[in-house]
């Protein structure tokens, strides 16, 4: 017996609807803020990767050599492609460039309960704006996706980069001390980074201070540790103004400062926001994004990029926990022949329907009205119609409502109206 590969999964039917129905809620929502679809190849050249990651990435891909001695790699997350795919071929577009894709990606992980070696990824890139209300717009699209598609209990965390980063250069840590730092600050481990900073030989005052900046939400406890450094004067000013137009202009209140979220890449800068769903425990997040720098990277001209990437199968872990009633899908009719000879006349009603965006399913194992009706009432189907030699003799079927189980006499050419009518 063949066995599912470790890390992957299989989607049963009612599963899959669950996955169409969000995915076309966040399509919608993609839409509704100006995004086009984009789809970008299942593997690229293992080197796109390394150029961003660096090589360590190597052991968290499927990295191959194709049957030409090609490095190959099945993507690992998509935002990578995309920035390919724009320096390829539309950096000639006019900007903004608003780009959102659905795809399949590969990671060779240790599998846990919504996180597969092979899973679906949803996001965007914003490629050309760099205004505090580009920004505030991304996040609150994000933001959007998620209430959209259903989640009640979300919440919204704004950091940035370079703010992060100028806190370090005054208190006089070099590049090496700060990257020994921020995964211990991406975890939270705050009691571990006050210990390294004094490691460090940073003065106990100055140490507190950032532990207390990084685990603060109050904006002025930012701005007044960095109040004379000039150089993130307009960050921070930026900063500022993203959120009051989150507040007050897109009406997203459900958010706090956290100055914690950070980034182990050099390529990333400036904002930083994540979307967390408390009812998921320990492996909360659900989103994260913000301001990056490859276009110059991978050969192109530089330009503003920014996007989030969004954890399609955790999203609806989320859903599921929050006992989200996910709509069930229903067939409209079941179209029934009462004998073999009857076949010919159902397929042609079922047919017609089907012209007209009914959802119609058909008795193809000639099993009679009995065992039809039983299989049509556990594919949750609304109606029934049954076509027998006397019906047919009048011009007419039996239609049968599976709720109520009444019954009436239908013209054939009735039978659209009435459906419809009710």
């Amino acid at each position: 017996m063949f066995k599912l590969p470790r890390g992957t999964t299989d989607f049963t039917p009612e599963e899959m609807e669950k996955r169409r129905y969000v995915e076309e809620k966040m399509a919608s929502t993609f839409k509704s803020f100006g995004y086009r679809e984009i789809q970008t190849p299942t593997f690229e050249t293992l080197e796109l990767f390394t150029a961003k990651s660096g090589d360590s990435i190597i052991d968290e891909i499927y990295a191959f050599s194709d049957k030409g001695g090609r490095a190959l790699a099945l993507r690992p997350e998509l935002t990578a492609p995309v920035i390919r795919f724009y320096i390829d071929k539309l950096q000639m577009e006019p900007k903004p460039l608003k780009l959102y894709y659905f795809g399949n990606c590969f990671r060779y992980d240790r599998p846990q309960k919504g996180r597969y070696r092979e899973f679906q990824q949803a996001g965007c890139e914003i490629i050309g704006a760099d205004t505090p209300e580009a920004y505030a717009e991304l996040i609150a699209m994000a933001y959007n996706i998620l209430k959209n598609v259903g989640l009640k209990n979300i919440k919204l965390n704004i950091g940035n980069l370079n703010i992060i980063d100028s806190m370090f250069t005054k208190i006089g840590l070099s590049k090496k001390d700060k990257k020994k730092l921020l995964p211990l600050i991406d975890k939270s481990q705050f009691e571990d980074v006050l210990s390294l900073l004094r490691d460090l030989d940073v003065p106990k005052d100055n140490a507190e201070k950032i532990i207390d900046v990084l685990q603060t939400s109050d904006i002025i406890k930012v701005k007044d540790f960095i109040k004379e450094d000039q150089s993130v004067k307009d960050e921070l000013s930026n900063m500022e103004e993203i959120v009051d137009l989150l507040k007050n202009s897109f009406n997203v209140k459900d958010y706090q400062i956290k100055m914690s979220i950070v980034r182990g890449l050099d390529y990333y800068k400036g904002l930083v926001f994540e979307l967390d769903a408390s009812v998921l425990g320990a492996e909360k997040q659900l989103c994260g994004g913000g301001a990056y720098d490859l276009v110059k990277l991978f050969g192109g001209t530089d330009v503003s990029t920014a996007g989030f990437a969004i954890g399609f199968d955790r999203a609806i872990l989320a859903l599921e926990a929050e006992k989200f009633a996910f709509p069930s899908f229903k067939t409209d009719v079941y179209v029934i022949p009462v004998n073999e000879e009857m076949l010919v006349k159902s397929t042609e009603i079922a047919q017609n329907l089907r012209k007209e965006g009914i959802l119609t399913d058909l008795d193809i194992l000639r099993r009679g009205v009995g065992k039809s009706l039983k299989y049509a009432n556990s594919k949750n189907a609304e109606k029934a119609i049954i076509i027998g030699p006397k019906d047919l003799e009048k011009d007419s079927v039996t239609l049968r409502d599976m709720k109520t189980g009444e019954q009436e006499l239908v013209k054939i050419a009735n039978i659209l109206s009435k459906l419809k009518n009710n």
